[in-house]
C-alpha cells in the first residue's frame, strides 16, 4: 500500500456566496493534488480576511477565536493524515475528510455505483433508445477501465480531467466489433456527454465535491444533414415497382417527404391520429416518442393519397394503425434497393425523409422556420436550423426575386437600394 504523498490544507473564503458582507468560510485538503473543499461552517466579514496569512485581521476576542479554531481545524487535519498513514491506509482527501468528521466507514462511491444509480433512477425518464446508447456508452467506459487501469471499478474521487482526456483519446482509436471504421469526433462527444450526465448526477446527489468535467469543453463538429433535391423524390415517386415490399417502403419514405414524420412515430400512427383541424383539412395530430413533444400537421394531398392507398390493407387493418409495420432495419435495407433503382447515388436511409420535408418540401417553398419546426415536434428553433438548412436553389431562387425588384426599379426610374 502506499502511503507516502503530497498533502496541504489552505483556508479561504467563497467570495462569489458572500451575503450581507460576509463570506462562508472552507478549509482545502490537498492529497497529491486532487482537491476538496471543506465548509467549516463559519461566516466572516470579507474585509476582515487576510488571504495571505488565511487568518482573521487584529488582535480581538472575535478574531483571536476564529483564528484559534482554525489552528485546530489544522491540527485535526493533519493528525487524521498522519494516522491514516500511520494504519497504512489509502489516503485521499475524500478519507481524510470522513476521519475528520468521525465518519471513517462512510461508504465510498465508484463508477460502477453511478451507473446502477444512474440506470435505475433515470431509464424510466428515457427514451428506451436514449438508455440502449447510455449502455453503449457504459460498456466503452468500462472497457477503458480495463485497458488503461487494469481494473474493473475505480472511486468517483479519483475522476479528473486527466481521466476525461483519456476516455476521449480511447474512443477515438477505439474501433467497435460492429463497426467499420473508428467512432466519428460528434460519436465520441455523445459518450462523453452521457458520462458527464452520469458525473453530474454523482454530485447533485453528493457523492463528490467537485465537478472533474468544469474545465472540459466539447468539440462538436457542423454536419451535413443529407436530403433529396425535388428531381430525385420525383424519380422515387415515380418508380414502378412490382414488389409489394419495395413498394411499400417507398411510399412510406415518400409520406414521410411530406409530412416530416419519423420512422418511429409513423409505425404508431392509428385513425385516431388523423383528425379534421380548424380549416376543415385534415390533420396527423400525435407526439414524439423521442420527446413526447406533440407534433400537428397539415396534410398535403400527396400524403393523405398514401393514406387512402393502406386504409384497407390487411397489414393497417390487423396493426389498427394507418399504414403497415416494418421494422428499421428492413426499411432501411430495402431503401437501398429503391435508391438503385431511382438511379439514386446517396445513401437514402430513412431519417433523409426528414430532412427532405424541412429543406425541399418547406423551406425552398417559403415556409417559414418556426412553422417547419412545429412541424417537426422541436422544443427549440436551433434544432430545425440544424435540419432544414437554406439550399442553393432556395438561395438562387430569393436572388432571382431581388434582381427582378431592382430591375423593375430601375426601368421605373427609382432608386435601386433603399430610398
Amino acid at each position: 500500500m502506499r502511503t507516502s504523498s503530497t498533502f496541504s490544507i489552505l483556508f479561504w473564503i467563497y467570495a462569489k456566496r458572500i451575503k450581507n458582507n460576509q463570506a462562508p468560510l472552507y478549509a482545502r485538503i490537498t492529497v497529491d493534488g486532487k482537491k476538496l473543499n471543506l465548509s467549516l461552517k463559519r461566516r466572516i466579514e470579507v474585509q476582515l480576511w487576510n488571504p495571505q496569512k488565511q487568518r482573521l485581521k487584529g488582535t480581538g476576542d472575535k478574531a483571536k477565536r476564529l483564528n484559534q479554531h482554525l489552528d485546530e481545524v489544522h491540527s485535526s487535519l493533519f493528525q487524521c493524515y498522519r494516522d491514516l498513514r500511520e494504519a497504512n491506509k489509502r489516503i485521499t482527501p475524500q478519507t481524510l475528510k470522513s476521519k475528520y468528521l468521525g465518519n471513517d466507514e462512510e461508504r465510498v462511491y465508484t463508477l460502477n455505483d453511478i451507473i446502477s444509480y444512474h440506470n435505475s433512477h433515470m431509464f424510466e425518464k428515457l427514451h428506451w433508445n436514449t438508455s440502449r446508447l447510455y449502455l453503449t456508452s457504459q460498456k466503452y467506459l468500462l472497457l477503458f477501465l480495463k485497458k488503461k487501469y487494469k481494473r474493473n471499478d475505480m472511486e468517483l474521487s479519483e475522476l479528473d480531467y486527466k481521466f476525461i482526456l483519456g476516455f476521449e483519446s480511447f474512443l477515438r482509436g477505439h474501433k467497435p466489433r460492429h463497426y467499420q471504421q473508428q467512432i466519428g469526433n460528434n460519436a465520441v462527444m455523445k459518450h462523453i456527454q452521457r458520462l458527464r450526465r452520469m458525473i453530474t448526477l454523482a454530485y447533485q446527489v453528493e457523492w463528490i465535491d467537485s465537478d472533474p468535467f468544469r474545465k472540459f469543453k466539447q468539440k462538436l463538429i457542423p454536419t451535413h444533414r443529407g436530403h433529396l433535391t425535388a428531381q430525385e423524390l420525383e424519380r422515387i415517386e415515380s418508380l414502378t415497382l412490382n414488389s409489394i415490399r419495395l413498394g411499400t417502403v417507398r411510399d412510406l419514405f415518400v409520406f414521410s417527404c411530406y409530412t416530416g414524420i419519423s420512422y418511429i412515430d409513423l409505425m404508431q400512427l392509428t385513425k385516431a391520429s388523423l383528425v379534421i383541424g380548424n380549416d376543415g383539412s385534415y390533420w396527423i395530430v400525435t407526439k414524439r416518442q423521442k420527446t413526447r413533444n406533440p407534433v400537428k400537421i397539415p396534410l398535403l394531398t400527396k400524403a393523405l393519397v398514401l393514406i387512402e392507398r393502406y386504409k384497407v390493407d390487411t397489414r393497417s387493418v390487423i396493426n389498427e394503425t394507418l399504414f403497415p409495420k416494418i421494422s428499421n432495419q428492413k426499411v432501411n435495407a430495402y431503401l437501398k434497393e429503391v435508391a438503385k433503382l431511382a438511379d439514386i447515388q446517396k445513401n437514402l436511409t430513412f431519417h433523409m425523409a426528414r430532412h427532405t420535408f424541412a429543406t425541399t418540401i418547406t423551406l425552398t417553398n417559403g415556409v417559414p422556420i418556426e412553422t417547419i419546426s412545429k412541424m417537426l415536434g422541436h422544443s427549440k428553433l436551433s434544432t430545425t436550423q440544424i435540419y432544414a438548412k437554406v439550399i442553393e436553389q432556395k438561395v438562387s431562387d430569393d436572388m432571382q426575386l431581388l434582381r427582378q425588384k431592382l430591375e423593375k426599379n430601375l426601368e421605373m426610374g427609382k432608386p435601386q437600394l433603399g430610398g
